[in-house]
Order: C-alpha cells, then sequence, then structure tokens
C-alpha cells in the first residue's frame, strides 16, 4: 500500500443539496430544497445526473426529499468523516486538517502535527478554516454495488451535529449493528431569529418509513445473521478501513479538492465574521448571522 495515500471507501456518486451557479461571471454554491444524486462526471452545466436520481424522484412524486441508505460501517467514525478543513483555494488542496486538539498541517518539507484550537480561534487560517464533513452511505441496500458509496459533503454545523449524533444514537441501539440498520436520509428545514425565518435546510438520518424503531432492529439483527451465515466479516471490513484512513495525512485529493472549494469554500464568503470589523448596530450583526448561517 502507498504511504501517505488515504485509502476511503470507493464513491460511485455524490448526493448534493444545490449546485455551483453563474452569476455576474463568478461561480458561486446556490443551495436548494431537495435533494440530487449525480455520478462524479461534471461539465459545463454541472454535474451529470445519477440514473438513480429519477428512478427515486419518480418514487417520491416530485421533489427528492427522503432517500433509503444504509451503512458501510459498525464504527459512526468510519460513515461520517467531519474535521476542520483548511483548503488551498489555488490549488484545491488541504493544508490543514484539525479536530478542535491536534491538526495536520501541510509544512515546507513534511506534514506537521500541531494544536489545533478550532475554526474560530485559529491565527494560521484567519478565517478560512471550517468545519467539513463527508458522509458515505449505500444507497438503498446496496444492491448495485455492496461497498461502493454515495457521499454527501457539508459544511453544515445542523447537518454534522445531526448526523452524528444520529450514528451513535442507533449504533447504541442497535448493539452495534449500525450497517445493517434500514434507514434513510431525510431533509429537514427549520428557521430562526437569526435566519428572519427564511428556512435553513439540513440533513437528518432516520428510520426508514413505514417501520418502528423495534422493527428497524429487528430486521438489523436477521440481517446480520444472514451475513454472518453467508461468511460476511463486518469487524474485517471496519478494521481495514481504519488502515485505509490512517494510512494518509489528507482524505481529500486534490483532483477533487476543486470541486470542494468551488461549492464549499469559496472566497466571497470564505473569511469568518472574526476575521472582519464587527458591524455596530444589532440589526448589522444578525445580516452579518445570516451571512454565516446560509453558508452552512
Amino acid at each position: 500500500m502507498l504511504k501517505g495515500l488515504a485509502i476511503t471507501p470507493p464513491v460511485i456518486g455524490r448526493i448534493s443539496i444545490g449546485r455551483v451557479v453563474e452569476r455576474n461571471g463568478k461561480r458561486l454554491p446556490e443551495k436548494d430544497d431537495q435533494f440530487t444524486l449525480t455520478t462524479q462526471v461534471q461539465h459545463r452545466d454541472g454535474w451529470v445526473l445519477h440514473p438513480l436520481d429519477d428512478e427515486l424522484r419518480k418514487a417520491a412524486g416530485g421533489k427528492l426529499r427522503s432517500m433509503p441508505v444504509r451503512m458501510l460501517f459498525n464504527d459512526p467514525a468510519l460513515n461520517l468523516r467531519a474535521d476542520y478543513s483548511l483548503f488551498d483555494r489555488s490549488k484545491g488542496r488541504p493544508v490543514c486538517v484539525g479536530n478542535g486538539e491536534t491538526c495536520r498541517r501541510r509544512g515546507k518539507d513534511a506534514i506537521e502535527q500541531l494544536p489545533c484550537p478550532g475554526a474560530d480561534s485559529c491565527q494560521f487560517a484567519q478565517g478560512d478554516c471550517k468545519a467539513y464533513a463527508r458522509l458515505h452511505v449505500l444507497m438503498g441496500d446496496g444492491e448495485s454495488d455492496a461497498l461502493g458509496s454515495f457521499v454527501l459533503r457539508t459544511t453544515s454545523f445542523n447537518t454534522i451535529r445531526t448526523l452524528a449524533a444520529r450514528l451513535e444514537y442507533f449504533q447504541a441501539v442497535s448493539g452495534g449493528l449500525l450497517a445493517c440498520m434500514p434507514l434513510e436520509l431525510k431533509l429537514r428545514g427549520k428557521s430562526t431569529a437569526m435566519s428572519y425565518g427564511t428556512p435553513i435546510y439540513y440533513v437528518d438520518l432516520v428510520i426508514r418509513a413505514g417501520l418502528t424503531l423495534d422493527q428497524a432492529m429487528g430486521e438489523a439483527r436477521a440481517l446480520a445473521e444472514h451475513r454472518r451465515a453467508a461468511g460476511f466479516d463486518q469487524d474485517a471490513l471496519d478494521s481495514a478501513a481504519y488502515k485505509g484512513f490512517a494510512n494518509g495525512a489528507f482524505e481529500e485529493l486534490e483532483e477533487d479538492g476543486s470541486a470542494v472549494v468551488e461549492e464549499f469554500f469559496p472566497a466571497e464568503v470564505g473569511a469568518s465574521p472574526s476575521a472582519q470589523p464587527p458591524t455596530g448596530d444589532l440589526r448589522g450583526r444578525l445580516d452579518d448571522k445570516v451571512k454565516q448561517v446560509a453558508t452552512n
């Protein structure tokens, strides 16, 4: 295995909640109120839709706001990879990745291990660091590819916090059978005083429609027994994923980083409020907060 190259779950498609549009000669991210499934192929008009997008959209009767999924791994931290990330916008590659305690940063001659104060307090990032997460899921029950994942990328604190909690909870109540639980991704909206009542959309993870928690856990136990009888070794799969992630300092490839930077780290909204002079009146501070929330 090549040292320094993170071995991540094979990706066969993307899950997005928005797109990048051209406005006044600039390419800017635009949020949406539904999921879109795409391939990994992009042309001038955007990402090419995955065949499953049309199939699921027809089943939903219009807007795609929920979809059946399973997790690849039993360990929540293997399915949801979240960290504080700083990207080099000119090259699209990660420069510094941390967890709020320690970070890995590109130095002149090597990768350095340093303390991580978090995105809001980092003097090195100067406001350009964000919480950034990747959720890897099997679409449906993994019928087309049992080990090929669709990836949802996000910088939304609402999404990251919700998904992290749900994964930990489902792993706990199922007795460690998270990968066997029948789940679905669900798009939710909420509004706050800071958003002036404008809906903010985030991703939730719930039991599949039509099932109770008890029924879902029963299905998980049955599937786990079936897999064991067939010789499927979930513990070995989780162990292989651990080793793969640990093999490299950064999980995002430079060839993928440019698209990540364009959608989630655009220069126009890259600076945090702490890196800008605060607005004096309350209305101005609320306006600044709305701009920050809109990027999440």
